[in-house]
């Protein structure tokens, strides 16, 4: 079991009977989408896990030292990817998931977020699990290790639902770069909705309010 990495842990009530672990981008850490709690207006008790990625020199920006999941050598960010950090990150927010299932939050009842770097983790974890998820939000993100996941991908991922969104003037994950990423999942056999919106690199209340829609429908279906 890969030692878990540090997080913020929020509750929106007593006893939450769900989990979102929400990964952030390139640079940033937990807090960056801890605001995004109260806008979700989710209406029932969930348990909010927002993790810190370890500090690691980015070969993109000149080695300078930040959090990030993994390397980025340049701006190939498709072709020329860092296997080794992202396979090490999986195993930690995997380990995240095995605590919230130990602590009686069931795997069907866990979502996975995560925004650019923090989206293709959580894609590329929700692919490879043997527990069905709840679902997966991978905003403005990408399918990393796409060359393998048709071999890796389990069983239990073609029943976990992904709601995929991407803003059409994106310059740093590429729009063309997310809606092939889409294409390639739908491929796999995921359930996915695509959505995209007039934006750059970024998060819009469009884009949230989509978002809280699609927690509240899955939600609502287990309720």
């Amino acid at each position: 079991m890969s030692e878990l990495l540090p997080y913020i842990a929020l509750d929106s009530g007593k006893n939450p009977r769900y989990a979102i672990i929400w990964l952030h981008g390139l640079g940033a850490d937990g807090h960056d989408f801890v605001p995004m709690v109260n806008e979700l207006k989710i209406p029932v008790a969930v348990r909010y896990i927002f993790p810190h990625a370890n500090k690691i020199p980015v070969t993109v920006n000149g080695g300078y030292v930040m959090r990030a999941w993994y390397d980025i050598s340049s701006n190939r960010i498709a072709s020329e990817q860092d296997e080794l950090g992202i396979r090490r990150s999986a195993e930690q927010i995997s380990a995240l998931i095995a605590q919230q299932i130990a602590s009686g939050i069931p795997a069907k009842r866990i979502f996975l977020a995560g925004f650019s770097q923090g989206g293709a983790i959580a894609l590329h974890v929700a692919l490879r699990s043997r527990f069905t998820l709840a679902g997966v939000l991978a905003l403005s993100t990408y399918l990393p290790l796409h060359q393998t996941a048709a071999i890796e991908i389990s069983a239990a991922a073609k029943n976990c639902e992904i709601f995929m969104a991407h803003g059409k003037h994106d310059q740093i994950v590429p729009y063309a770069l997310g809606e092939t990423s889409a294409a390639r999942l739908s491929t796999l056999g995921c359930p996915l909705q695509w959505h995209e919106y007039a934006m750059e690199h970024s998060v819009c209340q469009a884009e949230i309010s989509d978002i809280a829609k699609w927690l509240g429908e899955k939600i609502a279906t287990q309720a």
